[in-house]
């Protein structure tokens, strides 16, 4: 009754996780419905920026590198690129799924980016829609959750249900959910990097740009920080770009 009882359990679970798995179309619809939402809010607060220099630079790049961006969707579903430039002093800039982009003013003008170094961030973001971490992210979300109750379940009976959310959800957060982050990071990074050289921005700046954001964020530095955080530390990135570079170069120069 008990080997019956867990093979009816395992198979409710391959159930739920493969009902739960979202597809790239439907992702891809909820993404430029929220980002439209998004972009509505900030318009009305009078944030998107249009008409700067800066982004006019930021829409300069994106307009160069989302044809070639096309060109690596191997996704199933064309993409309607779209991209936001926000007035803000956050260093910050993400993409959803779909090709749906914002960029903010202050990664630019506070760490005075030039044009291979917004192209750095601008492929490492379109890499991110490319390779669908965006919806990954869901359905390794939903995963992680379904693996997290059920665990939950096993272990209330022994330490109380207090108790055990409070170890799953250390669990989760530090043993499935931050590799995972970490790991799409680094992907980024690489695609990102093959795709400014190809789009004609010199990879070589890579680098340097983690150089200029391991400076802005000088305060989190340490081994804890890095574990802790969702990206990787900025000088394992500056490694792992380094590793690239004479394949990447080789793409650049070979286009001019």
């Amino acid at each position: 009754m008990l080997k019956t009882m867990k093979k009816i359990t395992a198979l409710c679970i391959f159930t739920l996780m493969l009902n739960a798995c979202a597809d790239s179309a439907s992702v891809n619809q909820q993404a430029a419905t929220s980002y439209l939402q998004t972009v509505n809010e900030a318009k009305q607060k009078g944030v998107v920026d249009t008409s700067s220099t800066t982004s006019k630079r930021i829409h300069q790049v994106f307009n160069k590198m989302y044809p070639y961006a096309n060109r690596e969707n191997n996704t199933g579903q064309p993409f309607n690129w779209q991209i936001t430039v926000i007035k803000s002093n956050e260093l910050n800039a993400w993409a959803m799924p779909g090709g749906k982009m914002a960029f903010y003013t202050g990664l630019v003008d506070k760490l005075h980016l030039n044009d291979d170094e917004i192209a750095t961030v601008m492929g490492h973001e379109m890499a991110h829609a490319l390779k669908e971490h965006g919806k990954k992210k869901v359905n390794m979300g939903t995963f992680t959750n379904v693996v997290a109750q059920v665990a939950h379940i096993a272990l209330s009976t022994q330490i109380g249900s207090e108790g055990s959310g409070l170890i799953i959800g250390i669990t989760k957060d530090w043993a499935l959910d931050k590799p995972y982050s970490r790991s799409a990071e680094t992907e980024a990074d690489e695609v990102g990097l093959f795709l400014m050289a190809k789009a004609g921005y010199n990879p070589e700046a890579a680098p340097k740009l983690w150089e200029k954001m391991q400076t802005a964020s000088s305060g989190n530095s340490g081994v804890f920080a890095a574990l802790s955080s969702t990206h990787p530390s900025d000088k394992d990135r500056q490694a792992n770009l380094l590793r690239l570079m004479p394949e990447a170069v080789a793409i650049y120069k070979g286009r001019q």
